[in-house]
C-alpha cells in the first residue's frame, strides 16, 4: 500500500460498461472517494495505471484481452504502488489463490452487497493513512493489526438475493431511485435506467421487503391504485 495524498482515487476497469457504472456510483457516493477512469480491457487498464497513478484499482478478472490475474502481476512487477481490489465473478481456488500470492489487498466475489464494496475501500483507505502517518518508532501489533486487518462479516440477508435478481441491476435500481424527493412509479425509475416496468418493480418490492424503500398508494378514478416507491435508507 503506498501514501495517500488528498481523496482517495480510483480506477474501475471492468469489460461491463453498465457493472462499471455501478462501481463507479458505489465509489462516487464514499466521501473522499474519486473514480478517475474507467478501463475495458487489460491492455487499456494497464496505460491508466501507468498514466494516472490511481490508489485503488478495481479489477475484474475476465477481460477480453488480459485475464485480470495476469494484470494485477504486471502492476505489481512494475513501479505501480497501486492497491488492487479484485471484482470478479471467478470463485475458483487457483485464481484466489494467485490473486493473494500477487498482492491483491481484497477479493470480492459477484454478485455482492454495495456495503462490502464499501467496507473494503474504506479499509484500504484507513490503511494507507494510517501508513502514512507512521512515525519512525516501532509499531506495535496494533498498529499492524490496522494494516492488516480482517474484513468484518456482513449479514448474509445483505448479500442474497432472491433467484432472478442480480447485484448490478440492483445498484442500477437503488440509483435510479435515490436522491428523489418524491414518490415514483416503478415505470418512472425503469424509463429512467433503461429497465422494464415488471422488472423495476420486481427489485422495488425486494427493496421494500428489507426496509430500504417505502412504498404508497396513488389512487385514480378508475382501476387499481398504483404503487409509488421512495427511498427511505439514507
Amino acid at each position: 500500500m503506498s501514501e495517500a495524498v488528498g481523496s482517495v482515487r480510483v480506477l474501475v476497469v471492468d469489460d461491463d460498461f453498465m457493472v462499471a457504472r455501478v462501481h463507479r456510483e458505489v465509489v462516487q457516493r464514499i466521501p473522499g472517494f474519486e473514480v478517475v477512469g474507467e478501463a475495458r480491457t487489460g491492455a487499456e487498464a494497464l496505460e491508466l495505471v501507468a498514466g494516472l497513478r490511481p490508489d485503488i484499482v478495481l479489477l475484474d478478472v475476465y477481460l477480453p484481452d488480459i485475464p485480470g490475474t495476469e494484470v494485477l502481476q504486471r502492476i505489481r512487477s512494475g513501479d505501480h504502488p497501486a492497491d488492487v481490489v479484485m471484482i470478479t465473478a471467478a470463485r475458483d481456488a487457483a485464481t484466489v489463490a494467485h490473486a493473494m500470492r500477487y498482492g491483491a489487498v481484497h477479493y470480492l466475489v459477484k454478485p455482492f452487497a454495495s456495503a462490502d464494496l464499501v467496507e473494503r475501500l474504506r479499509q484500504v483507505a484507513d490503511a494507507r493513512r494510517h501508513l502514512s502517518r507512521s512515525s519512525p518508532e516501532p509499531w506495535g501489533q496494533a498498529d499492524v493489526d490496522r494494516v492488516f486487518r480482517p474484513v468484518s462479516p456482513v449479514a448474509p440477508s445483505t448479500r442474497t438475493l432472491p433467484k432472478g435478481l442480480s447485484q448490478e441491476t440492483m445498484e442500477l435500481v437503488v440509483a435510479g431511485l435515490r436522491g428523489r424527493a418524491d414518490p415514483e412509479a416503478a415505470t418512472d425509475v425503469g424509463e429512467r435506467i433503461g429497465l422494464s416496468r415488471v422488472s423495476t418493480r420486481r427489485y422495488l418490492e425486494h427493496l421494500v421487503a428489507m426496509g430500504w424503500v417505502e412504498v404508497s398508494l396513488k389512487y385514480g378514478s378508475t382501476g387499481r391504485p398504483e404503487r409509488r416507491y421512495r427511498w427511505s435508507r439514507d
